[in-house]
């Protein structure tokens, strides 16, 4: 990888006596950064595809002219698989011209969409036609389905429909030597050889060019309900899940740990969402439920509140009595990763955990993080599935920037809590350029040898997203 050509003048023509013009885009600073500021990238192509034959005949040029290609969704990944800083100018492709939605199929419970359409917009189309696409993330409205099939994203609802790799039925994907991959299916069960779905979902762009998706959809519940209780600890926490599964079973669409610092940089950064309860308590729960015409989600709520108030779990409670109400415990919880950004972390940490081992690592991360200084610790995730975003903060009034020199030392006294716990560093983000060096100290020896010799068999010119997930 380390001899391929720029995207120089000379290919630019090459690729310019091939491509209609309107593919062609000025590079301007927005396709150059990413949203923690952490990685910027310096000169490339800018090409906008228009359709899947135009991506491969970019594709096809790039691999005979040996230049790199980055992947550009929605620009909104945060480990920087989406930004190219060193090395020859890449092509950066991007998806934002494929945004036709190809079919949606409400009998089957399937949408066919292409690789440009942005979350929200495929969410929408789902809900016209009376079905539910339950993929939700913090930036559902400019994330695009290429990106987050790309990163196997994973979002709020991971607890009841599962990460976009469960969601996904096929693909229609450009492979790095330019030939297109037809496997835009409808189909639950297809064992027809390799699971080239599942290689090219979380691959992030190091294995082809996702054009188009087969999505699965859902009955859109009938009735929900939102809650957000105080509890008394994260194993509290922990128990009220089990007791909610045991009481409610599948409608738990979401099930949210938040810690009490949260809430309180809402605060301090002045963003609109407060939290309901008074006073802030040191842990809290978001319950969503999404359940049948004859259920009743309040009833059920109330119902779980009080036996765990009985069992001791829970001091404190506000059950959404309308939509606004709902929203607006939804809006609590979807703004804190704005006022993490407003306050500047100096390191982030998205892990996930063996559910019975989160109580614990909150206790011994945060004994760890509090011995190497004076640091602030947000904490909060998906507890239904394991997921929790742990970032480290610096004291009130002091900037990020006087802790730069800290942010390996931080993250690897948590990463290897994380291993030696049995979790996993990197739980919904994906790998990127971020964290390389990480993938390569944690990861199974035997696991790292099988994508090498993947990578090296389907992208031998190292042509595809170079840099990503795997060294240079």
């Amino acid at each position: 990888m380390s001899d391929l050509n720029p995207a120089d003048a000379a290919f630019a023509d090459t690729l310019r006596a091939r491509m209609p013009e309107t593919a062609f885009r000025d590079l301007t600073p927005a396709y150059l950064e990413e949203p923690r500021g952490l990685f910027h990238g310096g000169e490339g192509l800018l090409v906008a595809p228009g359709s899947t034959e135009e991506v491969a005949e970019v594709v096809r040029q790039a691999q005979a002219a040996r230049v790199g290609i980055v992947p550009y969704g929605g620009g909104t990944g945060l480990v920087g698989g989406q930004i190219r800083a060193e090395g020859p100018a890449p092509v950066i492709l991007s998806l934002e011209r494929m945004t036709a939605m190809r079919g949606i199929y409400p009998e089957e419970n399937v949408a066919i969409a292409e690789a440009g359409v942005i979350l929200s917009a495929l969410q929408a189309a789902a809900e016209e036609a009376d079905r539910l696409f339950p993929l939700s993330l913090a930036s559902e409205g400019s994330a695009r389905l290429g990106g987050v099939l790309a990163t196997n994203a994973g979002g709020v609802n991971v607890l009841r429909y599962g990460n976009t790799r469960e969601l996904c039925l096929g693909l229609e994907a450009v492979l790095p030597d330019g030939s297109v991959w037809h496997g835009l299916k409808r189909l639950r069960k297809d064992n027809t050889g390799y699971d080239l779905r599942g290689l090219l979902i979380g691959a992030e762009g190091t294995l082809g060019v996702i054009t188009a998706a087969s999505m699965r959809l859902f009955p859109r519940p009938a009735r929900s309900g939102t809650a957000l209780f105080a509890v008394e600890s994260p194993a509290a926490a922990l128990k009220l899940l089990a007791l909610a599964g045991s009481r409610i079973g599948p409608g738990i669409s979401a099930f949210e740990l938040i810690s009490g610092q949260g809430p309180r940089f809402l605060e301090e950064t002045e963003c609109p969402a407060r939290c309901p309860l008074t006073p802030i308590p040191d842990w809290s729960v978001l319950i969503d439920l999404g359940m049948g015409a004859g259920d009743d989600p309040d009833a059920a709520l109330t119902g779980l509140f009080e036996a765990a108030l009985e069992a001791g779990l829970v001091s404190d409670g506000v059950i959404a009595q309308s939509e606004g109400q709902r929203a607006g415990l939804w809006q609590m919880r979807e703004e804190i990763p704005e006022a993490n950004r407003r306050i500047g972390a100096v390191s982030s940490h998205d892990i996930s955990l063996p559910l019975s081992e989160i109580p614990a690592f909150l206790d011994r991360a945060g004994d760890a993080v509090r011995a190497l200084g004076d640091f602030r610790i947000n904490a909060f995730g998906h507890l239904g599935d394991g997921n929790l975003h742990y970032n480290i903060f610096p004291a009130r009034g002091e900037s990020r920037d006087a802790y730069a020199d800290r942010r390996a030392e931080v993250a690897g006294t948590i990463y290897d809590l994380v291993d030696e716990m049995g979790g996993s560093f990197s739980a919904e983000h994906g790998i990127g350029r971020l964290k390389v060096g990480d993938l390569a100290r944690y990861g199974d020896p035997a696991k790292l040898a099988a994508m090498r010799a993947i990578k090296a068999a389907l992208d031998p010119a190292g042509i595809m997203n170079p840099g990503v997930m795997l060294a240079e």
